[in-house]
């Protein structure tokens, strides 16, 4: 078993007589999620790194769909260990009219708050704005 990134500093090059089954893993999990503008626009995706994810987006890394409409609001997200398992049901969930989507957001999320909200909080400003203030 080659070891990639930084699986390669944690085990010793010889391991003398263990075998790969008897080596830890670490897991990858994908994270499919549901992003939400004050306006009420919604937005479906997936990533391996939720945390780094929704930063981009609240914080406005990239030019698109959610920089336009001002999505910034984590309002619902589930894993998965397999990422075509993920990759599957981000596309269900893409296909799904509105009204489906709020009604799986409202099951866990009633009240739609922002999931992130307490992440970043070294990003907020003294004046009390924060990634879903327009500026």
């Amino acid at each position: 078993m080659a070891l990639h990134g930084s699986d390669a500093f944690r085990y010793p090059a010889n391991r003398g007589s263990r075998n790969n089954s008897d080596m830890p893993r670490d897991r990858r999990y994908y994270c499919v999620y549901i992003m939400g503008s004050l306006s009420g626009t919604l937005y479906v995706g997936i990533s391996g790194n939720l945390h780094k994810r929704v930063f981009q987006h609240k914080f406005h890394h990239f030019r698109g769909f959610t920089d336009k409409y001002g999505v910034t609001r984590l309002l619902y997200w589930e894993s998965y260990d397999d990422v075509h398992k993920a990759l599957a049901r981000e596309t269900q969930l893409k296909g799904w009219a509105r009204a489906k989507k709020i009604a799986l957001i409202v099951r866990r999320n009633p009240h739609w708050v922002d999931l992130a909200a307490e992440w970043y909080p070294w990003m907020k400003s003294s004046e009390g704005r924060d990634a879903s203030t327009s500026h």
